[in-house]
């Protein structure tokens, strides 16, 4: 995969994907600890820097959520949106919303080519909805 996106093979790359796969939507400090466990001594920085290549050859999705750090992901291409609980930060994938690439028509493109949309849900989770207390003005789900 690294070889055919031009990339040299190196162990920081590869435990970088491998984490990415174990671990979707890590933000740079939890790939970064992963990475550690694994290789040893990692910078923070070297971690940045791969997760920097690896998304500008396509390899690795960033997405960056309003109010918290940007995430990766190895689901490319398909421009899948995500779905995020507002209690726990957990993030879901969501297929695209309507018809074929870039998955939503405008009403007004302002003569631009448009080739993505980039849409996140808001919400809140299963987990974080039975944990919170039942507010008897609410009716029930």
């Amino acid at each position: 995969m690294l070889r055919d996106a031009q990339l040299r093979v190196t162990r920081p790359r590869l435990t970088v994907l491998e984490v990415l796969s174990h671990h979707a939507h890590a933000d740079a400090d939890t790939i970064a600890r992963a990475a550690r466990q694994e290789l040893g001594a990692v910078s923070t920085q070297a971690v940045y820097d791969v997760l920097a290549a690896l998304t500008e050859a396509g390899l690795v999705r960033r997405i960056e959520p309003a109010g918290s750090p940007s995430r990766y992901e190895l689901r490319v291409g398909d421009n899948h949106h995500h779905l995020i609980c507002r209690t726990c930060s957990r993030i879901v994938d969501i297929d695209c919303a309507v018809g074929e690439r870039p998955c939503l028509h405008v009403s007004h493109d302002h003569g631009f080519e448009i080739d993505e949309a980039e849409v996140i849900y808001w919400g809140t989770c299963p987990a974080c909805r039975a944990d919170r207390p039942a507010d008897p003005a609410l009716p029930a789900d």
